[in-house]
């Protein structure tokens, strides 16, 4: 099973890197950016087919490694 984890800065962090990426675009003179957010995606493969047990599996990677909760929301997307 293919596992996508997408992590990203909990709403109310500041994003620095999201800003000098902002900056940057205006800089190269892209317009109607805004709000721009800079996260991170952890892709890999699992050997089960059990999606619930993935699910509990991941969610624990995500808690104990892949996301720092205290600033960090993770999105878990399972793909058979």
């Amino acid at each position: 099973m293919k596992v996508i984890v997408n992590v990203s800065l909990k709403a109310g962090v500041l994003d620095s890197q999201g800003k000098a990426v902002h900056h940057a675009l205006d800089s190269l003179h892209f317009e109607g950016v805004s709000d721009v957010r800079v996260g991170k995606q952890i892709i890999f493969k699992l050997d089960t087919q059990d999606e619930v047990k993935a699910r509990k599996d991941v969610t624990q990677m995500c808690e104990d490694l892949l996301a720092n909760t205290v600033i960090e929301d993770y999105e878990i997307e399972l793909i058979k």
